[in-house]
């Protein structure tokens, strides 16, 4: 039989995965960008969550970050198997000692079987370094009238 392509349901980058007593999964610190005073910017980990779903068959899934010019920053890669159209696969792909040396739009690309099926921007901004002993910026909750 021929494979059935699955969909890339979603893909999440974050600090971290746990997996809970129940089996359900819990994303820790989601990021959808990269606030840093200056870099290079070490991470002891950062992961990939991602869910396919409405194939059949064995895949091979691959996945980068990429700086700003292209160059890969951490990658990574799983083979996984759905064995029933209505079944779903979860992948967590765990990129250790990233060090990212630059700001700007990085991206995370993922990868079927060398097919390339989501690419996502991760802004790294530089942010102003907090003064040592002042009081965090004042925190105002948007005017629901305005």
């Amino acid at each position: 039989m021929d494979p059935i392509f699955p969909d890339l349901q979603s893909a999440i980058l974050c600090e971290d995965v746990r997996t809970e007593v129940s089996g359900s999964q819990t994303l820790v610190g989601v990021i959808g960008a990269i606030p840093a005073p200056q870099v290079p910017i070490g991470f002891f980990k950062l992961c990939l969550w991602t869910r396919w779903c409405g194939g059949v068959g064995t895949f091979q899934q691959n996945s980068q970050l990429l700086d700003p010019e292209g160059t890969v920053v951490a990658e990574a890669s799983i083979r996984f198997e759905l064995r029933e159209i209505d079944g779903s696969a979860t992948n967590v792909h765990f990129f250790g000692g990233v060090q990212i040396q630059s700001f700007g739009v990085h991206h995370v690309e993922v990868s079927l079987d060398g097919d390339m099926r989501m690419r996502f921007p991760v802004p790294v901004v530089q942010v102003a370094q907090p003064t040592p002993g002042a009081p965090p910026p004042p925190f105002h909750l948007p005017d629901p009238e305005a």
